[in-house]
């Protein structure tokens, strides 16, 4: 395991927190691991016996591969790259791109598929699966429906507006409703500026790289998400990378930086920006914030903070992380979120200091290039937020968060007292149950969805290759019923599968 066998272990500086900080990441037991390679070796070793009967023509071979007029050439298709799609992936292919029909909130419809090559093609076969318990979707305040305030607002101004914009920002794709969306979101994070993209993930792979360059230092969080290790790289910035939410292993790396400067030169670096998250969507843990931001400031460096996960699921407010703490919001540099998990909508946006996103207007290819944000999606956002800040005179946001906060404390405990591994933050509404065996990933995926319940089940390379995962996304949607159908069979299904 690469972790402690639980965050206690991590000395911090408990006098940031006001209240208890607790997460827990078991180590892997020695036996488990030592089966999990097996069976990762035995895979292999099938995985390479197939490879010589599909070379001999024994087994058809359903991989593209180069005509044989082609061989002389460089390889369009790099064979060894595709040996865990070929061989391990192509054994579970069915739990996952599963086609749903209805609107992902706390129960979902399926349409049917069979397959008749294992795996290789689907075919659908009419029949759709009804009321199946959603514990996949991101949906943590239950925002996913297609009837009430936020339906209602975004169907208006689809009559308004149409569906689509057809230009950038800075053109002829500028609405009135883009730019209340801004102020609103300012208001709610408590920063003086924001800006909205139509893309979560171009939010963090276009903007890091207008913001840093050469003679820029990153130091960026070993989890962090593929959006802002992508953003990193395109950036040119050189990119250092710390142990997960080990305040001791950034320190140090804040401190390298400051003696040595820039490798060969030895000149101070341009900026340093230390790039986290608020919860991290495969581990379930929650930034050690107050931390981050006492070194940032002793340091004098900067903080990209992304809260995909954290906005609208974590506070009293539902403000993300900053809330949860207690912290002031101006001490993080870049505020960056999506609206895609708690807002159900889509997109992504930026805040932070009014010279930020002026800048950002300015320099950012999502503000440039890519065409603005729907408008009913944008109506979504302004809606939901509205109700989650309790301005549209009702309470429904307040007891959403509620809602929210007691589902997770509940889920969490049952599980934790059936004794299941479960890494994370006894407060983060993403729950990773510990699989590890290559061959549960795809029993557990399935036989959830015979007994009706859909979840996400995550192997390598989502995950180091020993830590396969089943994750459950608790929602305010979810009853309480709802969560005990799921918690009384995940032990049925994970003995019966040992």
């Amino acid at each position: 395991g690469h972790r402690n066998a639980s965050n206690q272990n991590v000395p911090h500086n408990s006098s940031l927190y006001k209240k208890p900080f607790v997460e827990s990441f078991e180590e892997t037991p020695l036996w488990v691991a030592v089966l999990t390679y097996m069976g990762y070796g035995i895979l292999t070793i099938f995985g390479y016996l197939r490879d010589f009967l599909r070379h001999w023509n024994i087994e058809k071979c359903h991989v593209a591969r180069e005509r044989d007029e082609q061989k002389d050439f460089v390889p369009l298709y790099q064979d060894f790259e595709n040996f865990y799609t070929r061989n391990l992936y192509m054994r579970i292919r069915d739990n996952w791109n599963r086609p749903i029909c209805s609107v992902p909130g706390a129960k979902v419809d399926l349409v049917e598929r069979v397959t008749r090559d294992y795996n290789w093609t689907f075919e659908h076969t009419g029949k759709v699966v009804k009321d199946i318990i959603n514990m996949g979707s991101y949906n943590y305040l239950g925002f996913a429906e297609n009837t009430g305030a936020c339906a209602d607002a975004a169907l208006e101004v689809t009559k308004m507006y149409g569906a689509g914009v057809g230009s950038t920002r800075c053109e002829m794709g500028n609405l009135d409703i883009h730019e209340e969306m801004e102020q609103l979101v300012a208001r709610f994070l408590g920063v003086e500026s924001a800006m909205a993209f139509g893309m979560g993930f171009a939010t963090n792979s276009m903007n890091i790289p207008a913001l840093m360059g050469k003679g820029c230092l990153i130091l960026s969080d070993e989890l962090n998400h593929t959006s802002l290790v992508l953003g990193a790289r395109l950036s040119g910035s050189t990119i250092r990378v710390f142990k997960h939410n080990n305040m001791q292993s950034l320190e140090k790396l804040l401190r390298d930086a400051i003696v040595h400067g820039q490798p060969r030169t030895h000149r101070p670096w341009k900026k340093i920006l230390i790039v986290v998250e608020g919860i991290y969507s495969m581990e379930g843990s929650i930034v050690r914030l107050p931390e981050v931001i006492a070194l940032k400031k002793r340091y004098k460096a900067y903080l990209y903070l992304d809260e995909a996960h954290s906005i609208g699921a974590l506070g009293p407010n539902g403000r993300g992380v900053v809330d949860y703490f207690g912290l002031d919001s101006k001490d993080v540099d870049i505020m960056m979120g999506t609206f895609t998990k708690s807002f159900g909508a889509a997109g992504g946006y930026i805040g932070g200091k009014k010279e930020l996103i002026d800048y950002l207007r300015r320099h950012s290819h999502s503000a440039m290039y890519a065409t603005s944000m729907s408008p009913p999606v944008a109506q979504q956002i302004i809606t939901s937020m509205k109700i989650i800040m309790g301005e549209d005179g009702t309470t429904l946001g307040a007891d959403r968060l509620r809602q929210l906060s007691q589902n997770t404390t509940y889920f969490r405990r049952s599980l934790h007292e059936m004794g299941f591994i479960i890494y994370g933050n006894e407060d983060s509404p993403v729950v990773p149950l510990m699989l590890y065996m290559p061959a549960k990933i795809g029993a557990f995926g399935r036989e959830m969805l015979k007994r009706n319940i859909g979840t996400v089940v995550v192997g390598f390379p989502a995950t180091p290759i020993i830590e396969s995962r089943a994750r459950f996304c608790v929602s305010a949607a979810h009853t309480r019923e709802m969560l005990d159908t799921v918690s009384r069979l995940i032990p049925f299904l994970t003995f019966s599968l040992h």
